[in-house]
Formats: C-alpha cells, structure tokens, sequence
C-alpha cells in the first residue's frame, strides 16, 4: 500500500470524528481510483477498530445525467456502519456534522450472504426487503467541493441513513414517485426511475462492484441505492419527511 494512503485515511477519519472540513486531498496529493477506494478502507476500518460495525453499502452517481455531467462510466459506492444509522422518528444531532445534506432513497435488505455478481435471474434470492430511506451526505472537504477521487476516498460523502418500515421483497420500486417535505414544504420530487431507470439494477450492480472491489456484501447489510433528487442543506429545527408512493414515508428530526 502506498505510503501517503494512511495519512490520508487518518486525516479523513478526524474530520468526520470531529465535524470539522479539511483541504481537498487532490490539491495536494494526486490520487487514482484505486488509492480513493483504498484510503476509504483505511479510513472506515479506524472507525471499525473504535468498536462500530460494518452494516452494508451506498452507491452514488446512480443517476446516467450525473455520470455524464461528472464524465464517469461507473457507478461509485461507500460503506455504511452501524453508527451512521438513525431511527424513523428519531432525531438527528446537527452538530455532529460539517454542512450536511438529505436525499430520499430506496434501501434493500440482504437475506443472505452474497459471494457472486447477480443477475435479474436470481437476485430475489438474496433480497430480504425493501423500503424508503433518507440519507445524509456531509462532504469532508471545505466547501463540500471535491474531485470524483476525493469523494471516494471520503466514503463518497455517506454520514448517515434513515431506513423506513421493511416490506416485502417482492414490493415494486420502479416508478414511484417520492418527495422530500422539510418544514411541511416540498422541498423536492421525483421519481426512482432516476436510480438507473429501476432501483433494483442498482442492488444488481452492488454486487458485482463486490466482487470487483473485493469486498463481502453479508446477511442482513443494508444497500442503498443512490439519490432520487437532489440533495437538500439541512438546518438544526428541521422536520424532514420522505413521501415514497405505496412504500409509506420516513422522518427525522433535525436538533
């Protein structure tokens, strides 16, 4: 590994530790995509070695517009821990974040351990649930401006998910049309066919990202599929609710 991967690591994990922006790495560091997901691990695994758990995965420019605008050909994804996750109807401390930002998703629940890249053929066999989720992104970097290598290396921004109510895998979440209410105004709408046309291609894709990576998507990890709008600034005071059509809503209180 190369020797600047740790320091990086380290310095990333401080920040998000302590809520505080530090200069984007590639200002000063030039960084590929293998280095970017390899200061991720590094970075994730102090946090693993503070006693959290790993608990499943994002994935982010699921949007075919964003990846054109971003001149990327692949979908980039990050790890979630059990400290990262809040309750539907719980609250959120605002101060244990630098400039955070919400977005409605779907998230996907393992049934069991997945060892190869699935197909449409058989990926029910490892699908447990689905439901609507709100996650919270909160870039390290200053000014929430970063390169396509820096997000990476910052566990493309992922700080926190809200899971809604588990319902039945064989629950539909294509073409469903979601909004994301603050205050009791709709902030934002749209639609999961925004996540690469349906959702669950990006359960699909997950996993074969897995294996390219070398990484174990376990019994029970969460997956969230990417952003179904833009994300929103969040403020301490907030009332934030995702509507998602047939799937119900989830909500969390900003303090």
């Amino acid at each position: 590994m190369k020797e600047y991967v740790q320091s990086i690591a380290k310095t990333l994990d401080n920040a998000a530790k302590e809520a505080t922006a530090v200069p984007q790495v590639s200002l000063s560091q030039t960084i590929d995509l293998q280095d970017s997901y390899d200061i991720q691990e590094q970075s994730i695994n102090h946090r693993l070695t503070r006693g959290e758990k790993l608990v499943g995965y994002k994935l982010g420019f699921t949007s075919k517009a964003k990846m054109e605008q971003m001149g990327v050909h692949e979908i980039i994804w990050g790890r979630l821990t059990d400290k990262m996750q809040y309750f539907h109807e719980g609250k959120l401390d605002r101060s244990h974040f630098i400039h955070p930002r919400i977005e409605p998703e779907i998230a996907f629940l393992v049934s069991k351990d997945i060892d190869q890249p699935l197909t449409r053929d058989n990926y029910m066999e490892y699908l447990g649930g689905v439901a609507g989720a709100l996650e919270i992104i909160d870039s390290r970097y200053e000014n929430f401006k970063f390169s396509l290598e820096d997000v990476i290396a910052d566990n493309c921004s992922s700080s926190g998910f809200v899971i809604g109510t588990w319902l039945d895998p064989l629950q539909t979440v294509q073409d469903l049309a979601i909004k994301l209410e603050i205050n009791g105004t709709v902030s934002q709408e749209g639609n999961s066919k925004a996540i690469l046309g349906n959702p669950m291609e990006s359960f699909i894709e997950m996993t074969r990202l897995a294996q390219k990576y070398n990484t174990k998507i376990k019994k029970d990890h969460i997956i969230l599929a990417g952003a179904a709008t833009s994300a929103v600034y969040i403020n301490s005071g907030d009332e934030i609710i995702g509507h998602f059509d047939q799937i119900g809503q989830v909500q969390i209180s900003v303090v």
